[in-house]
């Protein structure tokens, strides 16, 4: 296991001295947020020049001795912009379009793959056949992905077309090679219990870490209600050899703009460290 820290946990910084920061904070890998806000790195520039925007990333990562752990990609703060499961045909070409270009630029970039949402549910669709879409969209993601060398996972999200773990394990059964970016603040935060995300250790990819408890998707460490421990312990047993990656936000959004994310990931840092000291791999 190695482990990675957001880019975007540090918005007010440019991308340069977030990569600074990040190195002198002994993290090996940056996980990179290409969004349609928030982010240093914005999802329109990259899709409109994704070789020269992504060598200039690792450009970047490489003077800081970092690598690039992963590549986060939202389209829009919309998030029905751009799904891959949109009731529109065109809409759906569209976001095709749009991945063969996330592929150029994380290729570019030097990483081994990349995250994207894995859709919605749409007023007038019923939820399975929403799923179904989904599957078949990501499906043909993943094919597209491979030929160029790279992985595909979908970060399970509180208002996605998988926000239980139900549902996620279903798409992952529907959709073999996709991976799971797993982040358990998205399930403690409606109520699920740590256990019930374990029969899905086999296919996470990375993990984002960050606290969590009931009815708040992030929270400071001495809130945290989330045994990391115990899912660090879980994806060391199922052959896990990802990136665990700090995602602390500082967004105007479900009160995530209440946090410290500078101290609470460090704080978080030396938590996963521990964890993974006391299972260390066999």
């Amino acid at each position: 296991m190695k482990l990675a820290c957001s880019d975007y946990t540090f918005p007010l910084l440019d991308h340069e001295e977030a990569c600074a920061l990040i190195a002198s904070l002994g993290f090996a890998g940056v996980n990179i947020g290409v969004w349609g806000s928030i982010t240093q790195l914005r999802a329109d520039k990259a899709a409109a020049d994704p070789s020269v925007r992504g060598r200039e990333v690792a450009e970047r990562l490489a003077r800081h001795g970092l690598v690039p752990a992963d590549v986060f990609l939202i389209a829009d703060p919309d998030y029905s912009v751009l799904a891959v499961n949109h009731p529109s045909f065109e809409e759906r070409e569209r976001s095709r379009e749009r991945f063969q270009r996330w592929i150029e630029f994380a290729d570019a970039v030097g990483a081994n793959g990349l995250t994207i949402l894995p859709g919605l549910d749409f007023d007038g669709i019923a939820h399975e056949d929403s799923l179904l879409l989904a599957a078949d969209e990501l499906a043909v993601r993943v094919q597209e992905a491979q030929g160029a060398g790279l992985e595909v996972s979908v970060e399970p999200h509180i208002g996605s077309v998988v926000a239980s773990p139900e549902d996620t394990a279903r798409l992952v059964d529907l959709c073999p090679g996709l991976g799971l970016t797993l982040d358990h603040s998205h399930f403690v935060m409606q109520g699920y219990a740590v256990p019930e995300l374990d029969p899905l250790f086999g296919r996470v990819r990375h993990l984002h870490a960050r606290g969590a408890r009931p009815d708040r998707l992030q929270v400071g460490m001495k809130n945290n209600e989330i045994d990391y421990e115990y899912v660090v312990g879980g994806l060391q047993d199922a052959g896990f050899d990802g990136f665990l990656i700090t995602e602390y936000l500082w967004i105007d959004q479900g009160r995530c703009d209440e946090c410290d994310t500078l101290s609470e990931t460090i704080l978080m840092r030396d938590r996963l460290v521990a964890a993974m000291s006391a299972h260390p791999s066999s």
